[in-house]
This record gives structure tokens, C-alpha cells and sequence, in this order.
């Protein structure tokens, strides 16, 4: 038939048309990834290019100013420039042979400064020698918590323990709260527990000391080494004081959690001391602070180390005692004594 070729290539043509129309979407929907991945990557690379611009683009210098370090009031007072043979950093010592009551070190052992946690050996005391029942529940409130410092704690508001307990935990731990929870419930409460520590201090002969608050937070917490040498040899017979301050740790129950807690003297653990009542301290206007009956070479000791400038120093300061009576013990020769003649009653700041 004339023309019949020229249709079905027409009709041909229809056809491929109508196919082509069909298959178009998914051929679009394949390349939506690869546009899409293109689009996402060169999106990238731009974004890395003003990442690196801006990188690379000088920043404006801002200068970071830190608060200095606040002075001790041993510092204040130039007790660090007294020198001693045995270079001890700390600016405050004395070392007492209790069985013999020989002075075999000191300095500046009558200077008064703020004591820091120390105070909470006169705490213990005062709460043991009351013969209050240790196994009473006491609640942590926010009376408790430390306006002094800001210092943060690990007994919640609401926490409750039992007298022991927080005993052990002010004493080895130096925690604040279960200090002050102590003090606050005191027959008579917190007046009448720091009053109480005050007149213990007296009958003590501790005359240079001072308490104002059961924690130590407080600079106005202040006594002298050789006031606190007293408190020491009296503290040591405590057993209870003796056993909670030299423990190594404790794990104490709150609610569904067991808090851990360590001792902050690391010496407790040292099989090279043998201690007998231990107690640390700091804050910025007291320093590092150490206090310990010990045994050494056989000798009872007594060790006072306030006011020390380094966060390790009073450690370092107690094992040059240690290995210097281990030393020269057996010569019966004494420790060089510095800085005895030096007096300040009080310092202030």
C-alpha cells in the first residue's frame, strides 16, 4: 500500500516517544541521588573552604588575666624567707619527742595562724568526750552548707547518717558538712558546740587558739604549733579519734548509692609510717597543713606543719623529718632547732 512505510515509522516514532515519557521519572529518580550527593558534597567543600578560610584569618587576641594566688597570712607575715637545715617548705614546724617531751625541731612553733580543717580535731574531740550516741541518725540541712568558701560536698541536703559516720567522715575525709552537722547538733547547738571548743582549748593550756565554726573554714579558726601539739598528744588517746583519722577509707550508704571515700593523707597507706592520729588542712589563708602523732625509729613523735607552700610540700616536709630521726637516732644527736626564737602572737589579715 502507497505510504505505508511512512506511517510505521511514524507510529515507530510515537512509540519510542511514549516509552521515553514512561521511564523518564525513574531515570529521574535514579540521578536524584547523584544530584543530590553532588549538591550535598560541593556544599561540604564549601563549607570546609570558609572553615579553613576563617581558620586561617587572623583572630583577634584576648588577653586571659588570672586572679593571682591568694597570700597566706604566713606569707603576709615572711615567715616562708626563715631558713632551717633541713629545708622544709613549710613555714610553721615543730617536732616533739612525747615520750621524752624533747623539742628535737622548730620554727617559728609560735606564730599564730589559721589552722584550717586541723580545727576538726578539736570537733572530734569535743563530740567524743561527750559521750554522744554515735549510732543517732542526723540529717545534712542547708545550715550546713558552705557560705564560708563555696566548698563543695558529696552529702546532699537531706542526707542523713549516723553521728559515727560522720565522724569518721570529717576526720579522714575533712568533710565540711559532716563537721558542721556535728557542731550544729550539739546540745544547745552550734553556739553552744563552739563555745565548748573554745573552753576544751583552755583547759588544754592552749592559749594562743582561737574557734569560731567547727569546720576550719573559717581564718579566724587559728592556734599555734605549739598549741596544736597539745591538742595532738591529748587527741591520740582518744581511740576513737585515732582509729577514724587513720583509716584509709570508707563506703557509706546514701539513699540507693554508696559513696567511697579516702583518707586526705596519703601516709596512712605508706607501710614506711606507723600512725597513730593524723589531720590535714587547707585553705588559701592557712596553706598546706599537717598534723601527726607517729612512730619513727622507735620514737614517739609529734609533728606540726602548718603554712607549707606546695600542695605535696607538707608530705615531703614529714618524710625529711622521718628520714633524718632514722638517721640520726641512733647517735642520740637532735634535730637542728630554727626559728625558735622567733614570737608572733598574732598575725592578722
Amino acid at each position: 500500500m502507497p505510504g505505508v512505510p511512512h506511517l510505521n515509522r511514524f507510529v515507530h516514532t510515537i512509540a519510542l516517544s511514549v516509552l521515553a515519557l514512561a521511564l523518564a521519572p525513574a531515570q529521574a529518580e535514579a540521578a536524584s541521588p547523584k544530584r543530590v550527593a553532588k549538591k550535598e558534597s560541593t556544599s561540604i567543600v564549601k563549607k570546609a573552604r570558609v572553615t579553613r578560610t576563617y581558620a586561617a584569618a587572623p583572630r583577634p587576641r584576648s588577653v586571659v588575666r588570672l586572679a593571682p594566688a591568694k597570700p597566706s597570712f604566713g606569707q603576709l607575715a615572711g615567715l616562708h624567707s626563715t631558713q632551717d637545715d633541713l629545708e622544709l617548705k613549710s613555714s610553721v614546724a615543730l617536732v616533739i619527742d612525747q615520750d621524752k617531751n624533747e623539742i628535737l625541731l622548730r620554727k617559728n612553733d609560735s606564730a599564730v595562724l589559721p589552722i584550717a580543717s586541723i580545727t576538726k580535731l578539736m570537733t572530734g574531740l569535743v563530740i567524743s568526750e561527750a559521750k554522744l550516741p554515735m549510732d543517732e541518725q542526723i540529717t545534712i540541712t542547708q545550715d550546713d552548707v558552705d557560705t564560708e568558701k563555696g566548698s563543695s560536698s558529696r552529702l546532699r541536703v537531706g542526707t542523713t547518717l549516723s553521728r559515727g559516720e560522720l565522724m569518721h567522715l570529717a576526720l579522714m575525709s575533712s568533710e565540711n558538712r559532716a563537721a558542721h552537722a556535728l557542731g550544729r547538733t550539739y546540745p544547745g547547738g552550734l553556739n553552744a558546740f563552739v563555745e565548748a571548743m573554745n573552753q576544751r582549748a583552755q583547759l588544754l593550756g592552749m592559749n594562743d587558739t582561737k574557734y569560731v565554726e567547727p569546720t576550719g573554714l573559717s581564718s579566724r579558726n587559728q592556734s599555734s604549733a605549739q598549741d596544736l601539739a597539745r591538742l595532738v598528744v591529748v587527741a591520740a588517746q582518744d581511740s576513737m579519734l585515732s582509729e577514724l583519722s587513720t583509716s584509709t577509707g570508707a563506703a557509706v550508704e546514701v539513699g540507693r548509692r554508696t559513696l567511697q571515700f579516702g583518707n586526705t593523707n596519703r601516709l596512712v597507706k605508706n607501710p614506711n609510717w606507723e600512725i597513730a592520729l593524723q589531720k590535714t588542712g587547707y585553705i588559701s589563708e592557712a596553706g598546706q597543713c599537717l598534723v601527726m602523732q607517729a612512730k619513727v625509729a622507735g620514737r614517739k613523735l609529734v609533728m606540726v606543719f602548718l603554712d607549707s607552700a606546695g600542695k605535696l610540700s607538707r608530705i615531703g616536709d614529714a618524710e625529711r623529718v622521718r628520714r633524718w630521726v632514722e638517721t640520726h637516732s641512733p647517735t642520740g644527736v637532735p634535730l637542728p632547732t630554727t626559728g625558735g626564737n622567733t614570737v608572733i602572737r598574732q598575725v592578722s589579715g
